[in-house]
């Protein structure tokens, strides 16, 4: 299970959204759907999931029908606020969305068109662990109106799968990726480099086990120990060493050419594309200050700067809805500054980077010691962007730091 919650204000328990809310129609909107569903915590994770033992009261078979009453609430309250409008991105995360039938996820998708639309051209995806997927479960996915799949791969090494708890068949990577094809899906496959125990040697074998799938799209995320998981527990006992900083580095590096050699081209610090129409439109919404609204317990939303968060166990959240109570927990509208300061933070790691003239004016000088020092791209500098070098991937948290303080 995740950590606490934020701090914030009370929601209301109708869900009601400000009055005085700037809601713009013309900006896009996404709907997240959590599913907080796994078998095993993998030790790394900090996620909102649950095991079947810690449910306590909630019922995966009752999950789709409760989420779908969350749609409902969501659809009165935007109506109520002239904020209704076609979705533009879909995505099933989690957890594990596929542990769920995959005709509980097309009943939620059907719910979430009929309450929304979908905008022409919508991208749906669904995340899912390589030994939940079928060529049955694939179809019915696609039939559904999911477009794309996102793959769990993690690495093709078991030592390494072994490290991080995973416990897919590295085979199934391969079977999963098929099934998605064949049923027209989209494909991406997710990495995770700097596991206890991995080598370079080790990350290059995945990242070419990983090309060889001809996806569409790959992420690959440098491992975080986060506190209250069982890694860093692990880690505090001395049972396994801290992950190092230099070999991540390397491995980011090589993880870019290899790609880039391989014929994706990066745009976001993490996130790489064969072509610009395969980019996750999805998490771009993110990175960018969409609107969106996060389904299921522990979701976070976004509307017009207003954020709100679910409360987090799963049964919190049925009994919430049983009582036709918004599942809300708290809310927050950020000042100004702290606006900013996020605006930077996100826009900086994409590739099309900030404009200049978004950074706040006393801070713009530092610019040119950022290009000094070989972080942001000068012939972006010059047209007025910021947009960072390979070196500056590398150390996007400086940059943000050197650009917000």
């Amino acid at each position: 299970m995740a950590g606490p919650l934020p701090l914030g204000d009370p929601a209301p328990s109708d869900g009601r959204l400000p009055d005085d809310l700037p809601v713009d129609t013309r900006v896009p909107f996404s709907a997240y759907l959590h599913i907080p569903f796994c078998t095993v915590r993998c030790g790394y994770c900090d996620f909102n999931t649950y095991t079947s033992t810690e449910l306590r009261g909630a019922k995966q078979e009752d999950y789709a029908s409760t989420l779908i009453s969350e749609i409902a609430l969501a659809h009165r309250v935007l109506g109520e606020a002239g904020a209704l409008r076609p979705m533009d991105t879909v995505f099933f995360g989690g957890g594990t969305p596929t542990l769920l039938p995959a005709g509980d996820l097309a009943r939620m998708l059907e719910a979430a068109t009929t309450a929304f639309g979908l905008a022409e051209g919508a991208e749906v995806t669904v995340e899912a662990n390589p030994d939940t997927v079928t060529p049955a479960v694939a179809r019915t996915l696609a039939d559904a109106g999911v477009t794309r799949m996102s793959v769990g791969m993690q690495s093709a090494v078991p030592h390494v799968l072994a490290a991080l708890d995973r416990t897919h068949r590295p085979e199934n990577v391969r079977t999963a990726v098929a099934a998605a094809k064949d049923a027209g899906l989209a494909v991406s496959v997710d990495l995770i480099y700097g596991a206890p125990g991995e080598s370079l040697a080790d990350w290059e074998a995945s990242l070419e086990a990983a090309l060889a799938l001809e996806p569409d799209h790959i992420s690959a995320y440098a491992l975080i120990i986060e506190d209250g998981t069982k890694l860093a527990r692990q880690i505090r006992r001395g049972e396994v060493p801290t992950p190092d900083d230099d070999l991540q580095a390397d491995m980011y590096e090589v993880a870019d050419a290899r790609l880039a050699a391989g014929g994706f081209d990066w745009y976001e610090v993490s996130n790489w594309a064969r072509t610009p129409a395969q980019r996750s439109r999805h998490n771009l919404a993110y990175w960018r200050g969409s609107d969106w609204w996060g389904f299921g317990p522990g979701a976070h939303s976004h509307m017009a700067g207003l954020r709100w968060w679910n409360v987090k166990h799963p049964a919190a959240y049925a009994q919430r809805l049983a009582a036709s109570e918004s599942p809300a927990a708290g809310t927050e509208r950020p000042d100004a500054e702290s606006r900013t300061l996020e605006r930077i933070l996100l826009l900086s790691r994409i590739r099309e980077g900030i404009a200049i003239d978004e950074v706040p004016l006393e801070n713009r000088k530092r610019v040119a010691g950022l290009i000094a020092d070989g972080l942001v791209d000068p012939a972006s500098a010059i047209q007025g962007r910021i947009q960072l070098t390979l070196r500056g991937r590398l150390l996007a948290d400086a940059v943000v730091r050197e650009l917000t303080d």
